[in-house]
């Protein structure tokens, strides 16, 4: 599916799509060059890897872009882009026919006869120009909102049909295809005609005359089968409408209407005379009842012509929010004819019309007998002298060169030697002629024919492709690939990929793939590297240190951790990232974030306690925001007692806020022990025998000093 908003040839914007069949998806866009809006049929990829449908498919879409005609959806353009398909329509908002019989159940004799004859106007266009449309069914056939019948897919279901063969792809189709299209012989107007009267037959009765398991069941039936008559499921069928039906779907093409024209004059006078004896038996019918051909009247003719009908009549409002190959002997004895007849005897003949017959035989009569008298006259020189010529010397004619002459040049050529052209509808590849001019001609040239003959020309499509090799581009620097490719008469079409592998800006592969052979100007896809893809920088905050440096690595990053204080992030938690998350870097690429310490801890400087009271130094601790630690008491004999000896944390040293600072306070000097008394002495004099000395109080006397 393409996006909104690619743009197609440098010119169609798609707006998105609308529709998808077998073959081809449909987008609305808008055509920037002519201002308008245009459906855009795209081939899906299927389609794109044959070569032969895709030629086919670009001629045909190119003789349908020449037809425009109000029942048929125009095409515009056809083109080629970064290797899609595609074909530029006019744009028709409505419902396709299905869809619209689906919705109703069946329609009306009236509005099948209206359709059919807008549908009929549509196909004759194309018949017009040697189009023939191979594909007529209701999914083909769109009703706008205005009520006006188009004709849609000229030269794509020419393009799919060119092989002859019948897919799931196209079960829609076999229901309402020909038999000789089946059979694979040769087709042209007749089987338009035959599947159109397949269409006018399942919007009378609801559903499709055959129908199967399988393609290829309904394909035989379509070949061995007798339809049913539509009068046996719709009772008030009007006459004349089930004999157009029945002459329409005749499995010998001889037996159809040989044209357009000739079914569009019995649908208008259907309109008019409904249970009208005037539709024409083919065949062994025709044989059998020649002498009941209907004149009609020239104002008979006139009303038919110029009947206009209303949309209003035709549909309601609510609903819409050459010869033939034949490998069969087609039996033309008195059974068919009976057969034939009888389903003409169902109706009784109106009493006028045999009036009327019997003036129109009388009228034959005397113009059959003028007739014989003429040629009796002109076997016997009658008449040899009245300028006429004479039917047993046919005039002959040579026939010219047309090789290398436009369409228009050899239809020029030809009718001033009173010759006829009929051009080819498949054109062939040519070297020696341009596109649109004359590549062989039947008859050959400088044979004699007789006059008025018939010449079949075939059309040069342009010059055949040349094929090439695709050259190994696998490697190279896109700018070199691409010019490797141009050197090849190559088409580059570029798409991007990342790649661990392969350097950002060369090429990762190729399709079609090196050494391929291709035709020239082609086009080759190249796959050009983005390089390593880019890793996608998660979200930190919040996280855990350890859950962040997991969510690195799994995307392929790394960490580096910084500590920071913080009052309302809970320690060990990530605050910020250096990088934001979402974004995106290389591989490998080293994303910084801050971890949270928790608020931050005031500090404090120590005051000094020493020479302080212990009153005093508790008073100190608390101003500066401390507390009074452990106090211990000791003697000092060079500290007053009371006072402060020193403390647990040096004066002027930083703490943190409301640290306990401890402290030791002086008891003073340590008190000495009493001296013990002294024993009374017996005598007096030296030489005791305790050892006293004669003077005796001696010691006293010292410590006072």
């Amino acid at each position: 599916m393409i996006k909104e908003g690619v743009f197609l040839g440098k010119r169609y914007e798609i707006l998105g799509r609308i529709g998808s069949g077998g073959m081809a998806d449909v987008y609305k866009g808008k055509d920037h060059k002519l201002n308008r809006y245009v459906a855009i049929k795209v081939l899906k990829s299927d389609y794109r890897s044959d070569e032969v449908f895709i030629q086919k498919f670009v001629s045909e879409a190119q003789a349908a872009a020449g037809l425009m005609h109000p029942n048929v959806v125009n095409v515009y353009d056809v083109g080629q882009d970064r290797g899609l398909y595609y074909m530029v329509m006019e744009l028709v908002e409505g419902i396709t026919l299905k869809d619209y019989i689906e919705k109703k159940g069946k329609l009306s004799a009236k509005e099948t006869i209206s359709i059919s004859i807008q549908m009929v106007t549509g196909i004759q266009a194309a018949h017009n120009r040697h189009i023939i449309h191979r594909d007529i069914k209701p999914q083909n056939i769109i009703i706008s909102q205005e009520g006006k019948v188009k004709v849609t897919d000229f030269g794509i279901a020419r393009a799919t049909t060119s092989t002859q063969t019948i897919s799931a792809s196209v079960m829609g189709s076999v229901h309402y295809t020909s038999p000789e299209q089946a059979r694979g012989g040769h087709v042209d107007e007749r089987s338009d005609i035959y599947s159109a009267g397949i269409t006018m037959y399942e919007m009378i009765t609801g559903h499709v005359p055959f129908d199967g398991d399988s393609t290829v069941t309904v394909a035989l039936k379509h070949l061995q089968e007798e339809i049913i008559s539509p009068s046996e499921e719709v009772p008030d069928i009007p006459y004349s409408l089930e004999c157009i039906i029945l002459k329409c779907t005749q499995k010998s093409p001889e037996k159809r209407y040989s044209n357009c024209e000739e079914l569009l004059l019995d649908l208008k006078r259907s309109l008019v005379d409904p249970d009208g004896d005037f539709v024409l038996a083919g065949g062994a019918a025709a044989a059998a009842g020649a002498d009941r051909t209907v004149v009609m009247s020239t104002e008979e003719l006139d009303r038919i012509q110029n009947e206009q009908y209303s949309a209003d009549d035709d549909y309601d409002d609510d609903d819409y929010d050459d010869d033939y190959d034949d490998e069969e002997d087609y039996s033309e004895d008195e059974d068919e004819a009976d057969d034939y007849d009888d389903r003409r005897r169902k109706k009784d003949v109106n009493p006028d019309t045999k009036k009327i017959m019997r003036i129109l035989m009388i009228v034959a009569a005397v113009i059959i007998a003028f007739l014989i008298l003429f040629l009796v006259g002109s076997a016997v020189g009658v008449f040899s002298g009245s300028g006429l010529p004479s039917s047993t010397e046919e005039e002959q004619v040579e026939v010219p060169d047309l090789r290398g002459m436009t369409e228009d040049e050899a239809k020029k050529e030809l009718n001033d030697l009173g010759l006829g052209i009929k051009v080819e509808s498949e054109r062939v590849a040519s070297n020696e002629y341009d596109e649109g001019e004359v590549v062989s001609q039947d008859p050959a040239y400088g044979e004699k024919v007789d006059a008025h003959t018939t010449v079949h020309v075939t059309l040069s499509s342009g010059e055949e492709a040349q094929t090439t090799n695709v050259p190994d581009v696998v490697g190279k620097e896109e700018a070199e690939a691409e010019q490797m490719l141009a050197d090849a008469n190559l088409k580059v079409a570029k798409d991007s990929q990342y790649s661990d592998d392969v350097e950002e800006g060369y090429v990762i592969s190729c399709d079609p793939g090196e050494g391929q052979e291709v035709d020239e100007e082609s086009t080759v896809t190249i796959v050009v590297s983005l390089g390593s893809e880019p890793a996608k920088v998660p979200s930190l905050e919040g996280r855990s240190a350890s859950d962040a440096e997991s969510a690195l690595s799994n995307a392929g990053l790394t960490g580096s951790a910084r500590e920071e204080y913080s009052d309302s992030v809970e320690a060990g938690m990530v605050i910020s990232q250096d990088i934001e998350a979402g974004r995106e870097v290389s591989k490998g690429t080293s994303v910084g974030y801050v971890v949270s310490k928790g608020p931050q801890t005031k500090m404090v400087s120590v005051p000094s306690l020493s020479g302080r009271t212990e009153s005093d130094a508790r008073q100190r601790l608390s101003e500066a925001g401390l507390n009074a630690g452990e106090v211990t008491y000791e003697y000092s004999s060079s500290v007053s007692a009371g006072y402060v000896i020193s403390q647990t944390a040096s004066a002027g040293s930083q703490v943190e806020e409301g640290t306990s600072i401890g402290f030791t306070v002086s008891q003073g000097p340590e008190p000495q022990p009493d001296p013990e008394p002294e024993e009374p002495s017996s005598g007096t004099g030296t030489g005791g025998e305790d050892g006293t000395d004669s003077a005796g109080g001696g010691t006293d006397t010292t410590t006072q000093q």
